[in-house]
């Protein structure tokens, strides 16, 4: 590893199907005031909500609640949110449910004290606070984004067209706490289940599309790669299995909470492609990435070839024999767009509701980063999303 970097993750997880009992330990580290968050009604039909109230009250919280969290929270939910943290006076946000509600729950707690727009401060000019922070704890119920254990937190604004993520400098914005209960995530729908595993999957090859040193970082992400590969068939023919289940949950923590980017300068812009997309569709997360995903890495691959031949043996199995270094490369993108295939994923921008004329005006939405093997133009961009088609 040729890289420079520091690495601290103070999160502490439970994990496992007894993990919410673990939820009385915690409390009483915090004040009395705790705003509980969530999306709709699912934590209420499937007795969640119950059990963490039952949990709230029996450590003699006061609970405010903030619900209604949507896939993509929008800025007016966030000064929403901002305002019953205030009121409540709130010494502890609660995220009950998937990534959205956890990234949603950062972004107040770096917003309550925040004196400025925090839609200007922290999505638009990527400020760091310099307030005072609300701690957040999570009870996940859906994988996916890794919020759990990251400082990550996407904000979608709609009327700038906008889906920005801010993943923020200060580990003491990351949860001081996750639980993880592999049981909460079986009752979620295919689409949902699916999406989710892609999103794992991509965060993993986000990082691992960088670089060409040999770094330890990328030996790990291809071991989470294939499992991940491995669970996600048993988890579409039975849903219900624990194992294969609570494995796609685990390799979703550890594929973005940074650990696999240690060594790395990251690409990241198939994120920034599919959030584009999300910001102009309010698509899923999951699926706007898939769109984009094999256009932007065929587009990318001559310039990485070398990781992209490497990703075709290591993770896909690609035989070499008698083939040239592009054969291979291709073989492997070949393989991964057949899983995506047979997991059910949208493979095309147009399935999601992206037409020709949008083109122009998603491409001026995309950020452009330039960690990857090709630093993007705005020319770039407008033709994989052609392609993405």
């Amino acid at each position: 590893m040729l890289g420079n970097f520091s690495y601290c993750n103070p999160t502490k997880l439970y994990f496992g199907d007894h993990a919410l009992e673990y939820l009385n330990n915690e409390l009483p580290k915090y004040g009395k005031n705790v705003v509980l968050v969530y999306g709709k009604n699912s934590i209420k039909q499937n007795g969640i909500y119950d059990e963490v109230v039952e949990i709230l009250k029996k450590n003699d919280k006061s609970i405010a609640e903030i619900s209604g969290i949507m896939p993509n929270p929008t800025v007016e939910k966030l000064y929403e949110g901002i305002d019953i943290a205030r009121k409540h006076k709130a010494d502890l946000i609660l995220a009950v449910g998937g990534g959205s509600v956890c990234d949603y729950c950062k972004a107040v707690s770096v917003s309550v004290n925040c004196d400025e727009d925090p839609w200007e401060k922290y999505y638009v000019q990527f400020d760091e606070p310099t307030c005072e922070i609300i701690p957040v704890g999570c009870v996940l119920t859906m994988v996916g984004t890794g919020s759990e254990m990251n400082a990550g937190s996407v904000i979608t604004n709609h009327k700038t067209k906008m889906k920005v993520g801010h993943v923020f400098a200060d580990e003491s914005i990351m949860p001081k706490f996750s639980i993880l209960n592999p049981k909460y995530t079986l009752t979620l729908p295919k689409y949902q289940m699916v999406a989710g595993i892609y999103d794992i999957f991509n965060h993993i090859c986000e990082q691992y599309f960088s670089g060409e040193d040999d770094n330890t970082s990328d030996y790990i992400s291809e071991g989470l790669m294939k499992s991940l590969i491995h669970s996600s068939y048993i988890a579409i023919e039975n849903s219900q299995n624990y194992e294969a289940r609570s494995n796609i949950m685990w390799t979703a923590t550890w594929a973005l909470n940074t650990l696999v980017s240690r060594g790395k300068s990251t690409d990241w812009m198939v994120h920034m492609l599919g959030q584009a997309v999300g910001a102009h569709t309010d698509a899923t997360h999951g699926m706007t990435l898939a769109a984009v995903s094999i256009p932007y890495y065929k587009y990318i691959m001559p310039y990485g070839l070398s990781k992209f031949k490497r990703f075709a043996v290591n993770v896909w199995g690609i035989d070499e024999n008698g083939k040239t270094d592009e054969e291979i490369a291709l073989e492997g993108i070949s393989a991964m767009e057949k899983w995506m295939q047979d997991l059910g994923l949208v493979m095309n921008t147009s399935d999601l509701g992206v037409t020709e004329d949008m083109i122009e005006d998603i491409a001026k939405s995309t950020i452009i980063l330039e960690g990857g093997y090709k630093s993007f133009t705005h020319e770039d961009i407008v033709a994989v999303l052609k392609q993405s088609l």
